[in-house]
C-alpha cells in the first residue's frame, strides 16, 4: 500500500512542478497531510484517502478549459498503470468527480466517508491564512480586480454561474470562503474550519477599514 502512495506522491509532484501556485503541489502536500491528520480521528479507508488527496487536482478544469472529465481520467490511468487494485482506483475517481465546490453545486450522486475526507481536507486549504493568499493568488493570475465597490457579491450560485464568474477576488470569499465552514463534513474539520472562518472574517473587516469602504 505505502508504494502506490510513494509512487503517486513522486507522480504528482512532477506532473505539478509548473502549476498554478495555489493548486500546486505544495496545496497537493498539504491537503494530503490534513487527511492524514483527519484519518487519526475519522474511520475510513487510508489508501483511498490518501490516493484522492494526492491526485485530486491533477489536472483541475478551470486550467484545461472545463473539462471536468479530464482529472478522473489521468488519475485513473495512472493508478491502473501502477497496478491499484480496480475498486480503488474507481473510488478515487469517484472522489475526484465530485469533491470540489463547484461539483456540490450541482447534481452529486456519489458518497462515502473517504469523499467527506478529502472534501473536508481541500476545503480547509481554502480558508484561514493560506486560503486568503491561494485566493488572491488566483485572482492574481486571472489578472481580477481585488475589490470593487461596485459589484457586489451573488448569493445562491448556481454551478455554471460560479465556474463562469470573473468578479474581484474579495466577492469571493462571500461567494464560497466563508460558505465552507458550514459545509465541513466531519466532526474533526469542523473545529478546525471555526479558527479558520474567524481570521477571514478579521482579515475582511481589517481590508475594509484600509479601503474606506463598507462592508457589503
Amino acid at each position: 500500500m505505502q508504494a502506490y502512495i510513494d509512487q503517486t506522491a513522486q507522480f504528482v509532484r512532477k506532473q505539478l512542478a509548473q502549476a498554478e501556485a495555489g493548486h500546486d503541489w505544495w496545496h497537493i502536500l498539504r491537503v494530503w497531510n490534513q487527511v492524514k491528520l483527519l484519518l487519526q480521528h475519522e474511520q475510513a479507508d487510508r489508501l483511498v484517502c490518501e490516493l484522492a488527496a494526492l491526485l485530486h487536482d491533477i489536472a483541475d478544469s478551470k486550467f484545461h478549459d472545463g473539462d471536468e472529465t479530464i482529472g478522473p481520467r489521468i488519475a485513473g490511468e495512472f493508478l491502473n498503470s501502477i497496478g491499484v487494485d480496480a475498486c480503488v482506483v474507481n473510488h478515487v475517481e469517484d472522489i475526484i468527480k465530485n469533491m470540489s465546490y463547484k461539483a456540490s453545486l450541482g447534481q452529486v450522486s456519489f458518497h462515502s466517508k473517504e469523499l467527506e475526507i478529502v472534501q473536508d481536507a481541500d476545503r480547509l486549504d481554502a480558508i484561514g491564512a493560506i486560503g486568503i493568499a491561494r485566493a488572491f493568488h488566483y485572482g492574481g493570475f486571472k489578472n481580477r480586480e481585488l475589490y470593487n465597490p461596485s459589484v457586489l457579491p451573488t448569493s445562491n450560485q448556481d454551478k455554471e454561474a460560479y465556474k463562469n464568474s470573473t468578479a474581484p477576488t474579495i466577492n469571493h470569499f462571500y461567494e464560497k470562503l466563508l460558505l465552507l465552514k458550514a459545509k465541513m463534513n466531519t466532526a474533526t474539520a469542523k473545529r478546525v474550519a471555526e479558527e479558520r472562518h474567524q481570521f477571514m472574517e478579521q482579515y475582511l473587516a481589517q481590508f475594509y477599514r484600509e479601503w474606506g469602504a463598507a462592508t457589503p
